[in-house]
């Protein structure tokens, strides 16, 4: 009879959880469908996920392939949607090899920074003392140096390449991290029940992992929503520079790099990576918004 009992309460306390789980998707959803803005930049992630995954399939061409007979051929000729590069590549087939390469790279940056910068924002926020003081310092110094410069600086040293490029976006990027989770946890470890838990005995293990950490992830999830379009455009700078991802791998950034000579007489080989960059950076603020929006209501508005 006991176990009976005990089994019902389980299957009840499952049935609340899905019933609360499917509530906030269906809340998301209904929210999203009234927001016109927020809609649009859904439906450009959505078709940027599609030609990341399924790109090497969607590319009508090999992106890597040359063809010298058919070099800087202008848009909708010879069957080449976007026209044709310095070395006869398709443009179109390109710029769907590199959504691949800038969603790996704003993907990967937002999950290892917002990782490391959640942590150091934690120890700092919830232990404060000389542990704050110091891990705060070091965020001031990083945030001294302006951002690209920095990424620079890292590619330089520890040379260039996807992953490289994902490590020097991440040394640089964490800082933003730190210092919003550590002002939430300032804010928090103030809150009656954050109080209540030290008061009884709580360790300090069990209060940041069961009631601080989940009360992190909106901040954190608008964050990164927001970040990620950061990290795409700042890849795109630095490969612009050549520091970053290295022909003959599609990327907007050396795209842009290697069409630069030819900005009078071709002007396709610029403009059309520009407007991926463009286009996503757009779909990705426009979500972020809206999710901000939803997400931290006090926010909306200011």
């Amino acid at each position: 009879m006991g176990n009976t009992i005990i089994e019902k309460n389980t299957e009840q306390k499952i049935e609340i959880k899905t019933s609360k789980k499917q509530s906030q998707w269906q809340f998301l959803m209904k929210q999203l469908v009234k927001s016109r803005t927020g809609l649009f930049g859904a439906f450009i992630i959505v078709i940027l996920l599609v030609l990341g995954l399924f790109g090497h399939w969607l590319a009508p061409y090999d992106p890597e392939l040359a063809d010298f007979s058919k070099k800087l051929l202008p848009p909708m000729t010879d069957g080449h949607l976007l026209g044709t590069d310095q070395l006869g590549r398709d443009i179109l087939s390109r710029i769907i090899y590199g959504t691949k390469v800038s969603l790996i790279i704003g993907v990967s940056t937002v999950f290892f920074a917002g990782l490391i910068g959640t942590i150091i924002g934690i120890v700092a926020g919830y232990f404060r003392g000389w542990i704050d003081a110091v891990l705060m310092r070091i965020v001031d110094v990083m945030l001294a140096f302006p951002f690209i410069l920095l990424v620079l600086v890292i590619n330089a040293v520890i040379g260039t390449g996807l992953r490289n490029i994902i490590i020097s976006l991440v040394i640089g990027g964490w800082v933003i991290y730190a210092r919003v989770v550590r002002s939430e946890v300032l804010a928090l470890r103030e809150k009656e029940f954050i109080l209540s838990c030290v008061a009884t005995g709580v360790r300090r293990r069990e209060i940041i992992l069961k009631h601080i950490v989940p009360n992190l992830f909106t901040p954190i999830i608008v964050l990164s929503s927001l970040q990620i379009a950061t990290f795409i455009i700042a890849e795109a700078s630095v490969s612009f520079l050549g520091f970053g991802v290295q022909p003959p791998t599609p990327a907007w950034g050396n795209m842009l790099n290697e069409g630069k000579d030819y900005i009078y007489s071709a002007w396709w080989l610029i403009t059309f990576p520009g407007v991926a960059i463009v286009i996503t950076a757009l779909g990705v603020n426009l979500f972020g918004d809206w999710l901000r929006d939803v997400l931290d209501p006090e926010l909306k508005g200011n």
